[in-house]
């Protein structure tokens, strides 16, 4: 556990979980923090779930910056020798998914909810680079893109100064994952996934899950009427059956 003693760390439910289902690792997107994943924790309350903050946000913000590499092997030694359902939102999708490539015997299913694949020849490219980028500014402009138009405005000074705060870990991470080829190979993928869409979402996001579920083979896509990327905000319950989903695969994995 030494590469994850920075850290921050959240174990809920751990007494009245049920032992014989897996630990559920839920992994936020970027400019994000465990916080966020709350409505659909109350939902799991069956389930222990084990939510953290990824280096260089929230709590964690001291630990080093980090590629996608970094935040996958973060997770895969949080979850030690498992067994654990790994299940992301947005980037922490993509975390999850690199977590499970590289780490099958511990990690026994996977889910992940609008995983961006910046790699892919048709996913959109931004004119400007992060050498152009004031962090603070990017995290800005993320947030409202993200989010919808007002969003920033109703945030309180507190938080905006710590959605700010994230910038540079935001702008490393998506800088890694928008330059080079594909940060690993979905076909090596062992192990049951789920993958969830918002009904309303972005075509980008749409398209995506089309490309996933096409990819992985015997995996499922799950449409959530009426969301959009934040659905674990909007849509808790709709979210937590996703994430049900995926601890019952893990559990027929197991078996």
């Amino acid at each position: 556990m030494e590469r994850t003693a920075g850290l921050h760390v959240l174990d809920h439910h751990a007494r009245s979980a049920a032992e014989a289902s897996p630990t559920v690792y839920l992994v936020h997107g970027s400019l994000d923090r465990a916080g966020s994943f709350s409505r659909v924790i109350r939902r799991l309350a069956d389930l222990r779930v084990v939510t953290y903050d990824r280096r260089g946000y929230g709590r964690s913000r001291a630990m080093p910056l980090g590629a996608l590499a970094d935040h996958v092997a973060d997770l895969v030694d949080l979850v030690g020798p498992g067994p654990g359902v790994v299940v992301g939102h947005s980037y922490g999708g993509d975390v999850a998914l690199g977590a499970a490539i590289a780490s099958p015997a511990t990690i026994v299913a996977v889910g992940a909810y609008e995983p961006p694949l910046t790699w892919l020849d048709w996913w959109p490219r931004r004119a400007r680079t992060a050498a152009d980028e004031d962090p603070a500014r990017f995290a800005q402009g993320f947030f409202e893109r993200m989010v919808g138009e007002g969003a920033w405005a109703r945030l309180t000074e507190t938080a905006r100064r710590e959605r700010q705060a994230d910038g540079p870990a935001l702008l490393a991470e998506l800088t890694a994952l928008r330059h080079g080829g594909p940060p690993f190979d979905l076909a090596q993928l062992r192990v049951p996934a789920v993958f969830g869409r918002g009904g309303d979402s972005a075509w980008r996001h749409r398209r995506a899950g089309e490309e996933l579920r096409r990819t992985v083979t015997g995996s499922e896509l799950l449409d959530i009427a009426g969301a959009r990327h934040g659905a674990h905000l909007t849509h808790p319950a709709a979210f937590a059956d996703l994430v049900r989903r995926v601890v019952d695969a893990g559990d027929r994995a197991t078996s």
